[in-house]
């Protein structure tokens, strides 16, 4: 049986969004700068977005991310293992950022690529282990799976085209 807290708690509904957007902010300072000289100089795949697209996206992302965790949050004592949700949670959210960090800050393409495949799996474990919590948490990580995995068709793309 599920038992829900079904008071909404702003400020836990508040700290569960900045968390995720607060990585998102640290990827972008790690990319800005990159973005602007080294990036623009690699060969792309065709299906490459412009670069305007990936701030609205991923910010979009983090905030799912948010409400997903909040779900879990506030459905914590149903079942006993929150505790592996919380590290799940946060070992996706280490990794999300350190791709920006290999791929963009290291300019490691090849490293960055081996580990968005890892990212790739955490984020599946996470939106099981969410799904179990609170279904809607974790459907609430497919968009995030989706563009990861076509972030990876990307880096892939980027690691042979250069």
């Amino acid at each position: 049986m599920t038992v829900r807290n079904t008071k909404f708690q702003v400020l836990a509904f508040i700290l569960c969004l900045a968390i995720p957007l607060f990585i998102g902010y640290l990827g972008s300072l790690l990319t800005m700068e990159s973005v602007k000289t080294w990036y623009t100089t690699l060969n792309k795949p065709s299906l490459n977005p412009p670069n305007w697209i990936f701030a609205p996206v991923w910010t979009t992302i983090y905030l799912l991310l948010g409400i997903s965790s909040y779900r879990v949050w506030t459905n914590r004592k149903s079942v006993g293992w929150f505790h592996w949700a919380v590290i799940i949670y946060f070992l996706q959210l280490a990794f999300n950022l350190m791709w920006s960090f290999l791929f963009f800050y290291q300019q490691q393409i090849g490293f960055a690529l081996v580990e968005i495949f890892l990212l790739l799996m955490i984020i599946i474990a996470n939106a099981f282990i969410f799904y179990r919590f609170d279904k809607i948490s974790g459907w609430l990580f497919l968009p995030y799976f989706l563009w990861v995995s076509f972030a990876t068709y990307l880096t892939y793309s980027i690691f042979i085209l250069n």
